[in-house]
């Protein structure tokens, strides 16, 4: 069974946001930020997108499946 990872912290700390400030941004509590980098929750499509469309980068660049 595959599982998905991601790349949010790294990403979000690399534009130097908090998970408070990242959580605004995309209109969720700071955490959900947490767990889904703790790997914990798996975000709606449309938080994933939220997501990807605030760091600038694409869905792919942010999760992705280990098999």
């Amino acid at each position: 069974m595959s599982a998905l990872l991601n790349h949010l912290k790294v990403l979000r700390s690399e534009r130097g946001l908090t998970q408070a400030e990242l959580a605004t941004a995309v209109g969720v509590s700071r955490k959900t930020i947490n767990t889904i980098e703790n790997r914990v929750f798996v975000p709606s499509t449309v938080l994933a997108l939220s997501l990807a469309k605030t760091l600038g980068v694409s869905v792919h660049d942010i999760f992705e499946l280990e098999q």
